[in-house]
């Protein structure tokens, strides 16, 4: 088996928090971390199985080192990459734009030939849109540690289940 990218901020707390969750989750030898912070595109292009943390920020936008990172996303062939998406948000302070990062960096990555892995169910979240959502489904993980972090572990467990299963 190929070795597994996961990329996420080494100095956010929450992301990075469920990205070490997610390290222990799979074996040893079997996925690396990359701070998302600093990667270069040769790093990214590295692996053909992506795990990606992506918060929300603000009012739907992309953290800045993402946001920072998209032009060089734009110009990369990512044919043959099958990437999962996680972030975090909060349904009770943005329900407008619940989870939106988790959305345009799927959709940034799809149009560069990506293969978006790692659905789950919009059940159980109480907001008023997002742009994560495509028939009726997050396109990744969305997870709420400001209201709902007793739900994370099992949330977590049900899609890395559902993940490797799709690597």
């Amino acid at each position: 088996m190929e070795k597994i990218g996961i990329f996420y901020s080494f100095n956010s707390q929450k992301t990075k928090l469920i990205g070490e969750k997610i390290l222990e989750m799979f074996k040893e030898g079997e996925i690396e971390a990359i701070n998302a912070e600093t990667v270069t595109e040769e790093e990214f292009l590295k692996y053909d199985r992506m795990i990606l943390g992506v918060p929300t920020w603000f009012d739907g936008e992309l953290p800045n080192y993402w946001d920072e990172f998209v032009p060089a996303i734009e110009d990369l062939d990512m044919s043959g990459k099958k990437i999962a998406i996680y972030g975090l948000a909060d349904q009770k302070s943005y329900p407008e734009n619940f989870g939106d990062a988790v959305g345009l960096m799927a959709n940034l990555l799809k149009q560069r030939g990506a293969e978006i892995v790692g659905e789950t169910s919009t059940e159980g979240y109480t907001f008023e849109s997002s742009r994560a959502i495509k028939n009726d489904k997050f396109v990744g993980l969305i997870l709420d540690q400001e209201n709902q972090a007793r739900l994370t572990q099992a949330r977590l467990d049900m899609w890395i289940k559902q993940v490797k299963e799709n690597f």
